[in-house]
Formats: C-alpha cells, sequence, structure tokens
C-alpha cells in the first residue's frame, strides 16, 4: 500500500508557474513508476506526464516544454513543475503510483490558471 498526498496547487495568472508536490508513504517509493494526472470539470481525467522507476521521463503533447516530471527517491516525493501556464490547464492534478497491477492515488490538488 502507498500512501499519496499532494500539495502546491493554487491560483496563477496565465504565464505563470507553480511546482507540485506528491509525497509518498508506506511502501518503497522507489519501485513504483510516478504519473500526475488531471481532470477538468466535465472531462475526464487525462495523462499529463510520468517518470519510471529508473528515472525515465514521458509528457503528452499538450505539455511538452512547459512541464518536467522529477522524483527523489530520498525524499519519496515525485514533482511535477509547469511553466507556461494557460487557462486550459486549470484542472485537479493527481498522482498515481503503480506497480505490477497495483495503482494508487492521491486525494488531488487544485490548479487555477486565471487573470
Amino acid at each position: 500500500q502507498v500512501q499519496l498526498v499532494e500539495s502546491g496547487g493554487g491560483l496563477v495568472q496565465p504565464g505563470g508557474s507553480l511546482r507540485l508536490s506528491c509525497a509518498a508513504s508506506g511502501s518503497i517509493f522507489s519501485i513504483y513508476a510516478m504519473d500526475w494526472y488531471r481532470q477538468a470539470p466535465g472531462k475526464q481525467r487525462e495523462l499529463v506526464a510520468s517518470v519510471s522507476s529508473g528515472g525515465s521521463t514521458n509528457y503528452e503533447d499538450f505539455v511538452k516544454g512547459r512541464f518536467t516530471i522529477s522524483r527523489d527517491n530520498a525524499k519519496n516525493t515525485v514533482y511535477l513543475y509547469m511553466s507556461s501556464l494557460k487557462p486550459e490547464d486549470t484542472a485537479v492534478y493527481y498522482c498515481y503510483a503503480r506497480y505490477g497491477y497495483s495503482g494508487y492515488w492521491g486525494q488531488g490538488t487544485q490548479v487555477t490558471v486565471s487573470s
């Protein structure tokens, strides 16, 4: 079992930046691949970025060049640095830990991009 707690969301102006954090506890964090998802009102949850247990990263096209995912296994934490934010990035952002057939969600953190 893994418990995940996201933080770092908030209100930011278009063009601004935020860094989200997802702190994990309860298991060996380093074996898990970690994803960031988001869900906007009235839309399905969508994958944003992933980082493997080995540190390889992958991004969806709509965030490439703007978002950076990273992990610090010593701190049991995964980060999502978001820059050049757009109003369409407004959503609840969730982290997800996966290993084999197991997967765990955090509770989410709200990101609102608005002037």
